[in-house]
């Protein structure tokens, strides 16, 4: 008989150089936002991702503040994202004044790139492209939209470490990128983020609207205002010891989807399962599934049940265009509000077993299946 312990939706590895990289910052002192470790984080997850620089910030709303306001977002713009994706995404345009414009998802649960043009204006300044769950947006058509348009693109990689487009790492597609390392993250610092660019006057402007916008040569003077978004030294030593492991996280993470595929593959008149399409490698931050209507129980129902069951879950994140600061947004988003209404996420992390998998795969069956009498 299986024991009954709740099976979380996330939680970090911390089985490599965590704790001895830590105590190194403890036993030098350097424990705030100056020393070796914030440095050597940035410099190993830019050549992570393939680009020249990286900024590392407080957390990932940050980073995405730092972006779009370094590429001079402002009050009267608008920026194109997509609606399905979690709020800090709309919130860091509306921190810079700008206003958010909704798009619909496509297949793949990203922004849907034959949509983008239509949504275009005089106003638009950019466009956020969300890897979200893991998976890729399709970039290429987006980026050729911004080049037409004159149009900057961000890529919002929160959840997507690792994750390649047509063969380059995200983080390298667009002008700059944006990631976080919250503890549920691929790789996670506790709290944290990063921005990456190869454009390196950007990347000096990142710098110093991370730093409260003090001239890099003359302490205490401050040309601009800035942000107080500095990543700690105990942080990024962790983020460092997390980075030397990431191939092996990600090679679980597939390795552990794969399971959940062969193991639900009979499951699929009931269940929609997570794709990866030719031109995309899935980073599988999460396993989001989308019910059919052939399940009966709704959605929260089901999660309910799960956790009867002793595993954890999560739903689909809410559209942007449903939450009372957006209600305004004009348009209909059809794929999004099924998917936000039908989707969970289950377990997905580096430590789940073959066991773990099976009880969460025969519940979900079971739960997908039970018609209520």
């Amino acid at each position: 008989m299986r024991e009954q312990k709740m099976i979380p939706v996330a939680h970090p590895s911390l089985s490599g150089n965590e704790k001895k990289y830590v105590l190194e910052c403890l036993e030098s002192g350097w424990i705030s936002s100056i020393g070796e470790f914030i440095g050597r984080f940035e410099e190993s997850f830019a050549r992570f991702c393939g680009v020249s620089h990286a900024v590392a910030s407080n957390n990932g709303t940050s980073a995405l503040h730092l972006a779009l306001a370094a590429l001079g977002t402002g009050a009267g713009d608008e920026i194109i994202v997509p609606t399905l994706t979690f709020v800090a995404t709309a919130n860091a345009v509306r921190y810079c004044g700008a206003t958010p414009v909704f798009v619909d998802s496509d297949s793949t649960m990203t922004l849907d790139p034959d949509l983008v043009e239509e949504k275009v204006t005089e106003r638009t300044k950019g466009i956020v492209a969300v890897h979200l769950y893991g998976h890729p947006a399709h970039m290429q058509p987006i980026l050729e939209v911004a080049r037409k348009r004159n149009l900057f693109v961000v890529e919002d990689a929160a959840e997507a470490h690792g994750a390649q487009y047509e063969g380059r790492p995200v983080g390298s597609l667009g002008h700059a990128a944006t990631f976080s390392f919250y503890g549920n993250k691929i790789i996670s610092t506790g709290e944290g983020g990063m921005v990456t660019t190869s454009d390196a006057a950007l990347h000096d402007r990142l710098v110093l609207l991370r730093g409260q916008g003090m001239d890099p040569g003359r302490r205490y003077w401050f040309p601009i205002i800035g942000y107080n978004y500095r990543m700690t030294n105990i942080c990024a030593a962790i983020g460092l010891a997390q980075l030397e492991q990431i191939d092996r996280f990600l090679q679980r993470r597939r390795t552990i989807a794969s399971y959940y595929h062969q193991c639900l593959a009979d499951l699929q008149d009931y269940i929609q399962l997570p794709s990866e399409q030719p031109w995309a490698k899935h980073a599988f931050w999460s396993y989001p599934i989308i019910l059919r209507d052939s399940v009966v129980m709704c959605r929260d129902r089901v999660m309910e049940a799960l956790e009867q069951d002793s595993i954890d879950s999560r739903p689909v994140f809410y559209p942007m265009h449903t939450l009372p600061p957006y209600s305004d947004a004009k348009g209909t988003f059809p794929t999004a509000d099924r998917l936000a209404t039908r989707g969970l996420c289950v377990p997905m992390h580096t430590l789940l077993t073959e066991d773990d998998i099976c009880h969460i795969t025969r519940r979900l069956a079971h739960w997908c299946k039970y018609s209520g009498v």
